[in-house]
Protein backbone atom coordinates (compact mmCIF):
# COMPACT_ATOMS: atom_id res chain seq x y z
CA UNK A 1 0.00 0.00 0.00
CA UNK A 2 0.99 3.71 -0.61
CA UNK A 3 -1.01 4.24 2.86
CA UNK A 4 0.28 4.58 6.60
CA UNK A 5 0.25 1.48 8.86
CA UNK A 6 1.98 2.42 11.86
CA UNK A 7 4.95 3.79 10.20
CA UNK A 8 6.67 3.33 13.48
CA UNK A 9 6.33 0.01 12.88
CA UNK A 10 8.61 0.06 9.64
CA UNK A 11 11.16 1.50 11.29
CA UNK A 12 11.96 -2.28 12.44
CA UNK A 13 10.47 -4.02 9.88
CA UNK A 14 13.47 -4.65 7.00
CA UNK A 15 15.64 -6.81 6.34
CA UNK A 16 19.55 -6.27 6.63
CA UNK A 17 20.17 -5.09 2.81
CA UNK A 18 21.72 -7.49 -0.31
CA UNK A 19 25.01 -6.06 -0.86
CA UNK A 20 25.22 -8.24 -4.09
CA UNK A 21 22.17 -6.59 -5.45
CA UNK A 22 23.38 -2.80 -4.50
CA UNK A 23 24.83 -2.27 -7.71
CA UNK A 24 23.98 1.42 -8.38
CA UNK A 25 26.44 4.36 -6.85
CA UNK A 26 25.38 7.11 -5.20
CA UNK A 27 26.54 10.96 -5.21
CA UNK A 28 27.85 11.87 -1.78
CA UNK A 29 27.50 15.15 -0.75
CA UNK A 30 30.20 17.50 0.12
CA UNK A 31 31.22 20.08 2.35
CA UNK A 32 30.84 22.61 -0.66
CA UNK A 33 27.27 21.56 -1.13
CA UNK A 34 26.21 22.29 1.85
CA UNK A 35 23.75 25.20 2.79
CA UNK A 36 23.58 27.68 5.71
CA UNK A 37 20.68 27.08 7.89
CA UNK A 38 19.66 28.14 11.88
CA UNK A 39 20.53 25.53 14.44
CA UNK A 40 17.59 25.42 15.27
CA UNK A 41 16.24 24.76 11.20
CA UNK A 42 14.52 21.54 10.61
CA UNK A 43 16.50 21.10 7.49
CA UNK A 44 19.53 19.21 8.38
CA UNK A 45 22.70 20.82 6.76
CA UNK A 46 23.35 18.08 3.39
CA UNK A 47 20.29 18.98 2.48
CA UNK A 48 21.17 21.09 0.01
CA UNK A 49 17.73 20.63 -2.40
CA UNK A 50 15.71 22.23 0.87
CA UNK A 51 15.74 26.28 0.83
CA UNK A 52 12.99 26.22 4.02
CA UNK A 53 11.15 23.71 5.61
CA UNK A 54 7.52 23.79 7.36
CA UNK A 55 6.32 21.26 9.97
CA UNK A 56 2.24 20.97 9.00
CA UNK A 57 1.28 18.21 11.48
CA UNK A 58 2.27 17.68 15.05
CA UNK A 59 1.07 14.20 16.39
CA UNK A 60 -0.12 10.94 15.23
CA UNK A 61 0.65 9.07 11.94
CA UNK A 62 0.14 11.51 8.79
CA UNK A 63 1.07 10.83 5.43
CA UNK A 64 0.26 10.85 1.45
CA UNK A 65 -0.37 14.63 1.42
CA UNK A 66 -1.66 15.43 -2.07
CA UNK A 67 -1.71 18.79 -3.65
CA UNK A 68 -5.31 20.04 -5.47
CA UNK A 69 -4.68 21.06 -9.27
CA UNK A 70 -4.21 24.83 -8.61
CA UNK A 71 -1.77 23.71 -5.55
CA UNK A 72 -3.97 25.86 -3.10
CA UNK A 73 -4.88 22.38 -1.00
CA UNK A 74 -3.83 19.54 -0.02
CA UNK A 75 -5.40 16.11 1.00
CA UNK A 76 -3.83 13.26 3.39
CA UNK A 77 -5.06 10.53 5.85
CA UNK A 78 -3.91 10.91 9.70
CA UNK A 79 -4.54 8.21 12.55
CA UNK A 80 -4.13 11.09 15.43
CA UNK A 81 -5.79 9.66 18.10
CA UNK A 82 -6.03 13.60 19.60
CA UNK A 83 -8.50 14.13 16.72
CA UNK A 84 -10.64 11.13 17.81
CA UNK A 85 -9.15 8.68 15.37
CA UNK A 86 -9.39 5.05 15.80
CA UNK A 87 -7.52 4.29 12.10
CA UNK A 88 -6.63 6.83 9.31
CA UNK A 89 -9.02 8.55 7.52
CA UNK A 90 -9.04 11.43 4.83
CA UNK A 91 -8.20 15.19 5.57
CA UNK A 92 -8.40 18.43 4.07
CA UNK A 93 -6.07 21.39 4.21
CA UNK A 94 -5.22 24.89 2.66
CA UNK A 95 -1.77 25.33 1.33
CA UNK A 96 0.10 27.65 4.67
CA UNK A 97 -2.39 25.51 7.17
CA UNK A 98 -0.89 24.15 10.21
CA UNK A 99 -2.36 21.65 12.53
CA UNK A 100 -0.58 22.00 16.18
CA UNK A 101 -3.45 23.32 18.17
CA UNK A 102 -6.59 22.56 15.80
CA UNK A 103 -8.03 19.63 13.81
CA UNK A 104 -8.16 19.46 9.70
CA UNK A 105 -11.65 19.08 8.34
CA UNK A 106 -11.84 15.49 7.51
CA UNK A 107 -13.31 14.86 4.33
CA UNK A 108 -13.58 10.87 4.77
CA UNK A 109 -16.98 9.55 6.22
CA UNK A 110 -15.23 8.52 9.54
CA UNK A 111 -16.13 4.88 8.96
CA UNK A 112 -13.99 1.93 8.24
CA UNK A 113 -10.57 2.32 7.32
CA UNK A 114 -9.34 5.27 4.44
CA UNK A 115 -6.26 5.37 2.27
CA UNK A 116 -4.82 6.80 -0.77
CA UNK A 117 -7.02 10.03 -1.40
CA UNK A 118 -6.21 12.51 -4.52
CA UNK A 119 -7.51 15.79 -6.04
CA UNK A 120 -9.60 15.63 -9.53
CA UNK A 121 -9.28 17.87 -12.06
CA UNK A 122 -12.00 20.16 -10.68
CA UNK A 123 -10.05 20.81 -7.36
CA UNK A 124 -13.65 20.63 -5.92
CA UNK A 125 -13.55 16.47 -5.69
CA UNK A 126 -11.73 14.01 -4.75
CA UNK A 127 -11.25 10.07 -4.55
CA UNK A 128 -9.92 7.95 -2.04
CA UNK A 129 -10.29 4.12 -1.02
CA UNK A 130 -12.32 3.23 1.97
CA UNK A 131 -13.81 -0.33 3.88
CA UNK A 132 -16.18 1.73 4.95
CA UNK A 133 -19.05 -0.45 2.74
CA UNK A 134 -17.93 -3.60 4.43
CA UNK A 135 -17.55 -2.55 7.98
CA UNK A 136 -18.04 0.59 9.77
CA UNK A 137 -15.23 -0.15 12.42
CA UNK A 138 -11.37 -0.14 11.94
CA UNK A 139 -10.23 -3.21 10.09
CA UNK A 140 -7.68 -5.03 12.09
CA UNK A 141 -3.72 -4.28 11.25
CA UNK A 142 -1.68 -7.65 11.10
CA UNK A 143 2.15 -6.56 11.36
CA UNK A 144 3.75 -9.62 11.40
CA UNK A 145 3.03 -13.27 10.12
CA UNK A 146 5.39 -16.10 11.11
CA UNK A 147 7.80 -13.56 12.32
CA UNK A 148 7.76 -11.29 9.25
CA UNK A 149 6.52 -7.88 9.03
CA UNK A 150 3.52 -7.95 6.68
CA UNK A 151 1.33 -4.87 5.15
CA UNK A 152 -2.98 -6.37 5.77
CA UNK A 153 -4.54 -6.15 1.93
CA UNK A 154 -7.67 -5.33 2.27
CA UNK A 155 -10.39 -6.90 0.06
CA UNK A 156 -13.28 -4.69 1.10
CA UNK A 157 -11.25 -1.29 -0.23
CA UNK A 158 -13.35 0.43 -3.08
CA UNK A 159 -12.65 3.10 -4.68
CA UNK A 160 -14.64 6.23 -4.05
CA UNK A 161 -15.26 10.13 -5.38
CA UNK A 162 -16.08 12.62 -2.72
CA UNK A 163 -16.71 16.19 -2.78
CA UNK A 164 -14.97 18.68 -0.52
CA UNK A 165 -18.08 18.78 2.33
CA UNK A 166 -17.52 14.78 2.80
CA UNK A 167 -19.90 13.52 0.72
CA UNK A 168 -19.76 10.56 -1.40
CA UNK A 169 -20.91 11.13 -4.63
CA UNK A 170 -19.81 7.61 -6.72
CA UNK A 171 -18.02 4.90 -6.36
CA UNK A 172 -15.60 3.94 -9.09
CA UNK A 173 -14.85 0.21 -8.24
CA UNK A 174 -17.07 -3.06 -7.02
CA UNK A 175 -15.01 -5.42 -8.48
CA UNK A 176 -14.65 -8.49 -5.75
CA UNK A 177 -11.03 -7.89 -4.05
CA UNK A 178 -7.98 -5.07 -3.39
CA UNK A 179 -9.03 -1.98 -4.96
CA UNK A 180 -6.96 0.90 -3.94
CA UNK A 181 -3.95 3.49 -4.24
CA UNK A 182 -5.82 5.27 -6.95
CA UNK A 183 -3.77 8.86 -8.49
CA UNK A 184 -4.85 10.77 -11.03
CA UNK A 185 -2.83 11.86 -14.61
CA UNK A 186 -1.46 15.56 -14.51
CA UNK A 187 -3.77 15.65 -17.89
CA UNK A 188 -6.93 14.84 -15.97
CA UNK A 189 -8.11 12.15 -18.11
CA UNK A 190 -7.13 8.58 -16.01
CA UNK A 191 -6.62 7.47 -13.01
CA UNK A 192 -4.16 4.56 -12.27
CA UNK A 193 -4.64 1.96 -9.75
CA UNK A 194 -3.82 -1.45 -8.08
CA UNK A 195 -6.50 -4.34 -7.86
CA UNK A 196 -6.23 -8.13 -6.73
CA UNK A 197 -9.21 -8.68 -9.84
CA UNK A 198 -6.77 -10.52 -11.63
CA UNK A 199 -5.88 -13.11 -8.72
CA UNK A 200 -2.54 -11.13 -8.05
CA UNK A 201 -1.94 -6.96 -7.03
CA UNK A 202 -1.73 -5.58 -10.46
CA UNK A 203 -1.92 -1.96 -12.43
CA UNK A 204 -4.81 -1.00 -13.57
CA UNK A 205 -6.46 2.03 -15.38
CA UNK A 206 -9.53 3.27 -16.04
CA UNK A 207 -11.39 7.20 -17.12
CA UNK A 208 -11.84 10.00 -13.98
CA UNK A 209 -15.38 8.51 -14.02
CA UNK A 210 -14.53 4.71 -13.81
CA UNK A 211 -15.18 3.39 -17.47
CA UNK A 212 -12.85 1.66 -19.65
CA UNK A 213 -10.64 0.06 -17.32
CA UNK A 214 -7.81 -1.76 -18.33
CA UNK A 215 -5.29 -3.79 -17.08
CA UNK A 216 -1.32 -2.65 -17.37
CA UNK A 217 0.95 -5.05 -15.42
CA UNK A 218 0.91 -8.83 -15.24
CA UNK A 219 3.65 -10.63 -13.73
CA UNK A 220 3.63 -12.54 -10.30
CA UNK A 221 4.34 -9.78 -7.39
CA UNK A 222 2.84 -6.76 -5.78
CA UNK A 223 3.03 -3.60 -8.15
CA UNK A 224 1.31 -0.77 -6.67
CA UNK A 225 1.89 2.66 -5.30
CA UNK A 226 1.68 3.98 -9.14
CA UNK A 227 2.20 7.51 -10.39
CA UNK A 228 1.90 9.24 -13.41
CA UNK A 229 4.93 11.20 -15.43
CA UNK A 230 3.93 15.06 -15.74
CA UNK A 231 2.89 14.55 -19.28
CA UNK A 232 0.95 11.55 -18.31
CA UNK A 233 2.47 9.24 -20.70
CA UNK A 234 4.07 6.44 -17.94
CA UNK A 235 3.92 5.41 -14.73
CA UNK A 236 6.57 5.14 -11.87
CA UNK A 237 5.67 2.29 -8.97
CA UNK A 238 6.89 -0.07 -6.76
CA UNK A 239 6.87 -4.15 -7.57
CA UNK A 240 8.41 -6.81 -5.61
CA UNK A 241 9.00 -9.87 -7.98
CA UNK A 242 9.64 -13.10 -6.80
CA UNK A 243 11.64 -15.82 -8.97
CA UNK A 244 11.98 -18.65 -7.42
CA UNK A 245 9.45 -21.37 -6.60
CA UNK A 246 9.64 -20.72 -3.19
CA UNK A 247 9.60 -16.84 -3.13
CA UNK A 248 6.66 -17.22 -5.51
CA UNK A 249 5.08 -19.44 -2.89
CA UNK A 250 5.27 -17.88 -0.03
CA UNK A 251 4.33 -14.36 -2.09
CA UNK A 252 1.03 -16.28 -2.82
CA UNK A 253 0.24 -17.94 0.27
CA UNK A 254 1.07 -14.54 2.21
CA UNK A 255 -1.70 -12.50 -0.41
CA UNK A 256 -4.47 -15.55 -0.47
CA UNK A 257 -4.61 -14.49 3.45
CA UNK A 258 -4.76 -10.71 2.11
CA UNK A 259 -0.87 -10.08 2.97
CA UNK A 260 1.96 -9.16 1.38
CA UNK A 261 5.27 -9.09 2.83
CA UNK A 262 6.73 -5.29 1.45
CA UNK A 263 10.51 -5.54 2.50
CA UNK A 264 11.85 -5.89 -0.36
CA UNK A 265 10.89 -3.67 -3.47
CA UNK A 266 12.06 -2.20 -6.34
CA UNK A 267 10.95 0.88 -8.77
CA UNK A 268 10.06 0.20 -12.43
CA UNK A 269 8.81 2.44 -14.77
CA UNK A 270 6.41 2.04 -18.05
CA UNK A 271 4.40 3.50 -20.36
CA UNK A 272 0.79 3.87 -19.13
CA UNK A 273 -0.17 0.99 -21.66
CA UNK A 274 2.09 -1.17 -20.00
CA UNK A 275 4.83 -1.43 -22.62
CA UNK A 276 8.52 -0.67 -22.47
CA UNK A 277 8.12 -1.58 -19.20
CA UNK A 278 12.15 -1.05 -16.99
CA UNK A 279 13.29 -1.50 -13.76
CA UNK A 280 15.20 1.68 -12.68
CA UNK A 281 16.82 0.58 -9.27
CA UNK A 282 17.86 -2.56 -8.08
CA UNK A 283 19.11 -1.47 -4.36
CA UNK A 284 17.75 -4.35 -2.49
CA UNK A 285 15.83 -3.75 0.57
CA UNK A 286 12.60 -1.53 0.37
CA UNK A 287 12.54 1.26 -2.21
CA UNK A 288 9.03 2.77 -2.61
CA UNK A 289 6.73 5.54 -3.32
CA UNK A 290 8.42 7.29 -6.07
CA UNK A 291 7.31 10.54 -7.24
CA UNK A 292 8.26 12.34 -10.80
CA UNK A 293 10.57 15.51 -10.74
CA UNK A 294 8.83 18.16 -12.48
CA UNK A 295 11.08 17.88 -15.35
CA UNK A 296 9.60 14.15 -15.58
CA UNK A 297 13.91 12.90 -16.13
CA UNK A 298 14.03 12.22 -12.16
CA UNK A 299 12.12 10.38 -9.71
CA UNK A 300 12.02 11.32 -5.71
CA UNK A 301 11.84 8.14 -4.01
CA UNK A 302 12.08 6.97 -0.44
CA UNK A 303 14.53 3.76 0.44
CA UNK A 304 16.27 2.26 3.30
CA UNK A 305 19.24 0.51 1.03
CA UNK A 306 21.59 1.78 2.78
CA UNK A 307 20.29 0.26 6.32
CA UNK A 308 21.71 -2.76 8.22
CA UNK A 309 19.03 -2.56 10.23
CA UNK A 310 15.76 -1.95 8.53
CA UNK A 311 16.27 2.30 9.30
CA UNK A 312 16.30 4.96 8.10
CA UNK A 313 14.50 5.36 5.11
CA UNK A 314 16.13 8.60 3.82
CA UNK A 315 14.54 10.23 0.04
CA UNK A 316 16.90 9.73 -2.77
CA UNK A 317 16.86 11.09 -6.49
CA UNK A 318 17.82 9.41 -9.42
CA UNK A 319 17.03 9.76 -13.15
CA UNK A 320 14.46 7.48 -14.84
CA UNK A 321 16.92 5.23 -16.55
CA UNK A 322 18.25 4.11 -13.37
CA UNK A 323 21.60 6.58 -13.26
CA UNK A 324 23.03 9.37 -11.12
CA UNK A 325 21.46 8.59 -7.60
CA UNK A 326 21.82 10.91 -5.32
CA UNK A 327 20.31 11.27 -1.86
CA UNK A 328 18.39 14.05 -0.93
CA UNK A 329 17.31 13.45 3.33
CA UNK A 330 19.85 12.93 5.93
CA UNK A 331 17.58 11.50 8.47
CA UNK A 332 18.06 9.01 11.59
CA UNK A 333 14.84 7.57 10.90
CA UNK A 334 11.96 8.02 8.37
CA UNK A 335 11.57 10.39 5.53
CA UNK A 336 9.03 9.08 2.47
CA UNK A 337 6.04 10.06 1.03
CA UNK A 338 7.29 12.88 -1.21
CA UNK A 339 4.89 14.64 -3.42
CA UNK A 340 5.54 18.03 -6.12
CA UNK A 341 3.13 20.65 -6.14
CA UNK A 342 2.20 21.29 -9.67
CA UNK A 343 3.98 23.79 -10.02
CA UNK A 344 7.26 22.51 -8.98
CA UNK A 345 8.05 24.69 -6.49
CA UNK A 346 7.53 22.62 -3.13
CA UNK A 347 7.42 18.97 -2.22
CA UNK A 348 5.27 17.95 0.72
CA UNK A 349 6.70 14.70 2.59
CA UNK A 350 6.33 13.00 5.57
CA UNK A 351 9.22 12.85 8.31
CA UNK A 352 9.91 11.68 11.88
CA UNK A 353 12.08 14.58 12.08
CA UNK A 354 11.33 17.19 15.39
CA UNK A 355 9.20 14.78 17.13
CA UNK A 356 10.95 14.33 20.23
CA UNK A 357 12.22 10.84 19.79
CA UNK A 358 8.90 9.25 19.69
CA UNK A 359 7.22 7.89 16.88
CA UNK A 360 5.05 10.28 15.17
CA UNK A 361 5.00 11.13 11.69
CA UNK A 362 4.24 14.28 10.84
CA UNK A 363 3.68 15.92 7.17
CA UNK A 364 6.42 18.73 6.23
CA UNK A 365 6.28 20.96 3.17
CA UNK A 366 9.97 22.92 1.74
CA UNK A 367 10.66 24.99 -0.80
CA UNK A 368 12.49 22.74 -3.24
CA UNK A 369 15.73 23.65 -4.87
CA UNK A 370 17.12 22.01 -7.61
Amino acid sequence: MKFVIIISAILCFLSCKDNKNNQQSIEKTTSTSTVEVKKDSLIFPEEKHFKSIKQITFGGDNAEAYWSFDDKQLVFQSNNKNWGLNCDQIFLMNYGDTFKDSKPKMISTGKGRTTCSYFLPDNKHIIYASTHLDNENCPEVPLRQNGKYVWPVYDSFDIFVADLDGNITAQLTNEPGYDAEATVSPKGDKIVFTSTRSGDLELYTMNIDGSDVKQVTDEVGYDGGAFFSPDGTKLIFRASRPKTDEEIKAYKDLLANGLVEPTNMELYICNVDGSDLKQITNLGNANWCPFFLPSGKKVLFSSNFESERGFPFNLYMIDIDGKNLERVTHSETFDAFPVFSNNGKYLAFSSNRNNGGGRDTNLFIAEWVD
